[in-house]
């Protein structure tokens, strides 16, 4: 029997986009064709029931490459390297296979484009995150990392009319705005990159959650906390006009004392999330009267990526 007025609005598209289902298939097809271990510099990608199960199959997650011993294998993960890594691999007798992600390694292009025209770069993102580090070291010397609006005041430029503005793939997109017009004003002349940096993957999630936002007095995203899609989905929730939302790596994590007063909960996942771990919110929900289950679709996700070429 349904519980009257409890539901769950779940969004589409959630979970593992394009890029996560090419990189997590990448480790899995090296073990596969050349046997554990498989070395993986840095987290494949940022969940930890992935990375567990990764481990289980061989895949060994070192942080820096010459943690690797020589003559091995080492995957790059889906946020992609600088070309240094690449150096570092081919000293330490590395045979490297590049998983980044095809939409990381085209702000990668954009970077090195931008500096041979000798462009000030103002790379918008989180300072210290794996995929900022991978797209600074493709032109050091060219590009100034602008963490959010506030960082705006402190950026200063060579030629204000040589000046062009990127970002990681992961971002809110509300934010990035608000950083992007910040900057316009400061420096009228910007460039815009000739695409959206920004992930359809990303968007779209964001999407998803902005329109259940308005209606679920509570949002659960599913997702690790060194995921920063993952933790754009729960500050974009609350901008949306959640009263609550959290971030969630299993169903066991959520607290019952969240759903008092709750009629309607909204559940989505990061892009790097497997469908398992959303069944058993749903699960977990359901138990407590929260069974009715209602769909909001942001948009239909049809993109796939074929396997980096060592392996397809």
């Amino acid at each position: 029997m349904k519980s009257e007025g409890k539901k769950v609005l779940l969004a589409a598209p959630r979970g593992f986009c394009a890029g996560v289902v090419r990189a997590i298939r990448a480790v899995e097809k090296a073990l596969e064709k050349y046997g554990a271990p498989i070395y993986v510099r840095h987290e494949i990608v940022h969940n930890k029931y992935v990375v567990q199960s990764l481990e289980k199959q061989g895949a060994i997650f070192v942080e820096q490459t010459e943690e690797v011993p020589p003559g091995n294998i080492v995957m790059f993960s889906a946020h992609g390297v600088a070309p240094v890594v690449h150096e570092e691999a081919a000293r330490g007798n590395l045979t490297a296979i590049d998983a980044t992600c095809p939409l990381v390694t085209k702000v990668h292009k954009e970077a090195v484009r931008f500096a041979k025209e000798d462009y000030d770069i103002l790379l918008i993102g989180h300072e210290g995150h794996e995929e900022v580090i991978g797209t600074s070291g493709e032109a050091p010397d060219h590009i100034t990392l602008v963490d959010g609006p506030s960082d705006v005041a402190k950026v200063e430029v060579r030629d204000e009319s040589k000046v062009v503005w990127l970002s990681q793939t992961t971002l809110s997109v509300d934010e990035t705005m608000e950083t992007v017009d910040a900057l316009k004003e400061k420096f009228p002349q910007l460039i815009s990159p000739p695409s959206d940096d920004i992930c359809y993957a990303t968007q779209n999630r964001q999407l998803a959650v902005k329109q259940m936002g308005a209606e679920a007095e509570l949002v659960i995203v599913v997702g690790s906390r060194n995921s920063s899609n993952s933790v754009r989905l729960v500050e974009v929730a609350k901008l949306a006009g959640s009263r609550e939302a959290y971030l969630v790596d299993f169903a066991d994590e959520i607290d019952e004392a969240w759903l008092e007063g709750v009629t309607t909960v909204g559940v989505t996942s990061g892009a790097s999330v497997p469908e398992a771990l959303v069944d058993q919110v749903l699960e977990w929900l359901a138990e407590r009267g929260y069974d009715d289950v209602e769909m909001i679709t942001a948009a239909v996700e049809q993109q796939k990526f074929a396997l980096p070429r060592e392996l397809s």
